[in-house]
């Protein structure tokens, strides 16, 4: 191996790395970025196996400052993460992209260690998660909780109040903490998952800062009794 083959595989990750455009030419020189931005990051998750980059310009000309879009999708050992951004040249959004994944793959690390250890997280977890909170409250602020529209470009005609998108996910069992860390790599705000000490249908949902909540679905008569104030 030459040199300058040494050079190049130190930039590239080992998983297997996929890049396409949608309605753009990826230049070379771009995919040499996108490899050297994702070797940096399959290190924070060694079992990442896969990634998929999917570039796409949308030609809206009220929306220049969002027409480059960039979203990065990694697969491990049963379990995904995903990332997207949209800014005004496809570097940009790479790096903003980047930056979501990298937060995401180390707020779900932090959790494992946190709940390996118990209830009771020792003093170095709880300081590494407040940091991490407190990141993730000012990446929020500084983005806007809606300023990227998932489905922006798919539909012509949007009629308020109609159902445009229908999905379907395998109902594995799974445990909160489970729930609570596949919620973090999609970068969703909740999960929808089957609670595998209950059997039952449940949602975890993000609260505030570091907090979460979770919803269970039960018959009615397991359900207690509100007492009469």
């Amino acid at each position: 191996m030459t040199s300058a083959e040494h050079d190049q595989a130190a930039l590239s990750p080992a998983a297997q790395v996929t890049i396409t455009g949608r309605n753009v030419d990826v230049p070379e020189h771009f995919q040499e970025r996108v490899n050297a931005k994702l070797a940096k990051i399959e290190k924070l998750d060694p079992s990442l196996n896969s990634f998929h980059v999917e570039l796409q310009h949308e030609p809206n000309p009220r929306r220049e400052a969002q027409a480059q879009r960039v979203q990065i999708t990694a697969t491990g050992k049963g379990h995904l993460a995903r990332a997207e951004a949209k800014e005004d040249s496809f570097y940009a959004a790479l790096e903003s992209a980047v930056g979501k994944l990298e937060r995401s793959l180390r707020k779900v690390k932090v959790r494992r260690e946190i709940s390996r250890s118990g209830h009771r997280a020792p003093k170095g977890a709880g300081q590494v998660a407040a940091e991490l909170a407190q990141e993730a409250e000012q990446t929020r602020q500084s983005e806007g909780k809606y300023d990227v529209d998932p489905y922006a470009g798919q539909f012509e005609d949007f009629e308020p109040g109609h159902i445009v998108r229908n999905k379907l996910h395998p109902a594995t069992p799974m445990s909160v903490d489970d729930a609570l860390s596949e919620m973090e790599l999609v970068g969703h705000d909740f999960y929808l998952f089957i609670d595998a000490e209950t059997q039952r249908p449940s949602v975890v949902y993000r609260r505030h800062a570091f907090d979460y909540g979770l919803i269970a679905l039960a018959p009615e008569a397991e359900i207690p009794a509100v007492p009469a104030e």
